[in-house]
Parts: C-alpha cells; sequence; structure tokens
C-alpha cells in the first residue's frame, strides 16, 4: 500500500494550503518496484482543469509512504495513524459519532435492497 500526496490549487492559489493524501494498492514484487509505480499512477493523475473560468489543479507532490500487505484477509490490519488530540472525551465522542452514522448508512442501504 502506498500513500501518495497531492496539492489541491485553485484559480491563483491564493487560499489556505489544501493537501490530498490517498492510500493505494499496490501490486509490486518489492518495496522499490511498488514505489516507482506509485509514483507512475500519481503523475498521470496530475490534473489541470478550468472550471467556470477558474483553473483548478490536483499537482502530485510525491508518494511519502510504502507499507506491505503480505496477506489480504478479514481484519488485516491495512494503515494505522497514531493521533494526539488535547481532548479525549470529545475525540472519543465525534469517534462513535462517526460510527453511528456509518451504521445508519449501512441499514439504511440493507432496508432499500
Amino acid at each position: 500500500m502506498a500513500k501518495l500526496v497531492y496539492q489541491f490549487l485553485c484559480g491563483s492559489g491564493q487560499h489556505k494550503p489544501q493537501f490530498n493524501e490517498q492510500l493505494r494498492l499496490i501490486v509490486a514484487e518489492d518495496a522499490l518496484h511498488a514505489f516507482y509505480k506509485a509514483r507512475l499512477i500519481g503523475e498521470r493523475e496530475t490534473l489541470h482543469i478550468v472550471n467556470n473560468g477558474l483553473p483548478i489543479q490536483w499537482k502530485f507532490i510525491d508518494v511519502t509512504e510504502i507499507l506491505p500487505v503480505n496477506k489480504l484477509s478479514d481484519g488485516a490490519e491495512l494503515w494505522s495513524f497514531m493521533n494526539e488530540d488535547s481532548d479525549a472525551e470529545l475525540y472519543i465522542r465525534n469517534t462513535q459519532h462517526k460510527a453511528s452514522i456509518l451504521l445508519e448508512q449501512g441499514i439504511h442501504e440493507y432496508s432499500i435492497i
């Protein structure tokens, strides 16, 4: 798995810097090949468009991580991030709120089918 980082630029770029980090599965024989393959994907997906006269750009920055995925199996850990937060209770409440929204969406989708 590779982490690709893009910068989002809108107009002249005179706005708060915005970055997009993406985790991508890469099939490769080793980490070096995965790195170069991920870079090629990032460069191919660099985007320059004009929307209503406003230039928009997704600028590929680089690959920042290569994480081996040895076996795809139920419950396998694909990515982990350690976060420090000044308010533990608020962080836990927000996490539980996000989980309840996901559960509600899943139940709603299942009941439609």
